[in-house]
């Protein structure tokens, strides 16, 4: 055992060497093909030219300079790239390290926000079960991921959670979508009566939920009338996008799709492309000047934000996903990689739903197609998925307690947005001989 604390202590894990495109490879010489980014991180693949020379050319400027100090021309200008992209009055953005930094970011905004405005007895938030978003106790408490949030539940702050838009096992045969989407997002206006709307802050949602449950997109309208109930109410909408956003879901923000327009974005993950940790807060110019005409600050801040190297890094990123036309690519490779799942996997009976948007799709995985019954909880089915994957060459994002944090399995695919249909094709074929593999393991249980 080395000195690395890892995430699972008995793991042994190949040490990876190099990445070229969408594959990594291993100090052995084994070849992977990521079918998932990692963690929906790795939208240009490995080795990507035009980002490694941004890299190489800030740090021959500088590498690094407090904010509390110094601006830089790498944050300035992404920022201004980000805005440009954004629609209605999203015009500011606020640069951390990674995705929980950025939740934990939205929140104490939201908060500040709502001080600067006097309203100091908003003090509660809403979510969805079934959510993610983030590791820190903030966003844990806002999460909706029981698994990861019961250790730590003594310390969590309070946030009050209403059902996900999870159509596939919540709305009725007898409901259209608008009607089921109407129901669903009712459910938040049922809760800020319930709290009273002058002691809520905001409601955290993902467009697309991502880990906890499996690419789940918003049904149509959903969106759009919980909007119109954080209107009503004097209610801040933050839509977390740190997984499903910089054109996962085939455009640069997933809200677009929905169309609404938040008053906070949360981003991480792809916007750096996996090459420099980085994550960023897109917020609405009425949060902006509530705080320049108030206290004059945001009373927060963390030592790596803004940082010029990770900046550059996803400057480069976003300007090659824009100029490429990476997100007409996203849609058009979304739906074929979609095509070659069902035609492929549509006979074996464990496969339940195939959804998403773009290049984030979702597997959930039954026991029955007719009752969607899960898998029983017992088959560990998630832990033999990724095991054998791996064995096969294949990266995928395999988990447990997709329908309520503990009943449940689905796969998460986000493979780079460079993905070629060869490379589909493998994935699809390395993926359908692992769930056959993994069937035969849990059948012996």
């Amino acid at each position: 055992m080395g000195s690395v604390f890892h995430r699972h202590c008995s793991d042994t894990l190949p040490k990876v060497s190099f990445g070229e495109g969408v594959y990594l490879i291993d100090s052995e010489g084994r070849y992977y093909l990521d079918g998932c980014g990692g963690a929906a991180v790795s939208n240009l693949g490995h080795n990507h030219q035009r980002v490694k020379a941004a890299i190489q050319a800030q740090l021959e400027t500088i590498p690094y300079a407090h904010t509390g100090f110094f601006t830089s021309e790498s944050s300035e200008k992404l920022a201004q790239r980000i805005v440009s992209l954004a629609p209605g009055s999203l015009k500011h953005v606020y640069f951390v390290s990674g995705g929980s930094e950025a939740v934990e970011s939205a929140l104490k905004m939201a908060r500040q926000y709502y001080v600067e405005r006097g309203l100091v007895s908003k003090t509660q938030f809403i979510a969805r079960r079934q959510s993610y978003h983030g590791n820190t106790l903030g966003a844990l408490s806002v999460g909706g991921n029981e698994w990861r949030r019961e250790p730590f539940r003594p310390l969590l702050s309070t946030a009050h959670h209403i059902a996900p838009c999870y159509a596939y096992r919540d709305q009725l045969a007898s409901e259209t979508e608008d009607q089921y989407s109407q129901r669903s997002a009712d459910e938040l206006e049922a809760k800020i009566l319930e709290l009273g709307a002058e002691n809520v802050m905001a409601f955290i949602a993902e467009p697309v939920v991502g880990a906890t449950a499996g690419a789940i997109p918003a049904t149509q309208g959903y969106l759009q009338r919980v909007r119109e109930i954080c209107d009503q109410y004097d209610v801040l909408l933050i839509l977390d996008e740190v997984m499903c956003g910089v054109g996962r879901t085939g455009s640069f923000f997933a809200f677009e799709q929905d169309e609404v327009i938040p008053d906070i974005v949360t981003m991480a993950k792809g916007l750096g492309a996996g090459y420099q940790p980085i994550g960023a807060v897109l917020v609405h110019e009425k949060i902006y000047q509530e705080m320049a005409n108030g206290s004059g600050f945001f009373q927060h801040g963390h030592t790596f934000m803004g940082h010029p190297m990770a900046c550059a890094a996803a400057l480069a990123t976003v300007e090659t996903i824009i100029e490429e036309d990476l997100l007409a690519q996203v849609v058009s490779k979304g739906e074929m990689l979609k095509q070659k799942l069902s035609e492929a996997l549509e006979n074996l009976d464990m496969i339940g739903d195939i959804r998403g948007r773009g290049l984030f799709i979702g597997i959930e995985l039954v026991s029955d197609k007719r009752s969607k019954a899960p898998l029983a909880i017992q088959t560990q089915a998630h832990k033999w998925i990724k095991s054998l994957a791996m064995e096969n060459g294949l990266m995928c994002y395999p988990m447990a307690g997709t329908i309520d944090g503990t009943h449940g399995h689905h796969i998460l695919l986000a493979p780079p947005f460079i993905i070629s249909e060869i490379e589909m094709d493998e994935l699809v074929t390395k993926l359908k001989k692992t769930l056959l593999l993994a069937e035969e393991k849990w059948a012996r249980l």
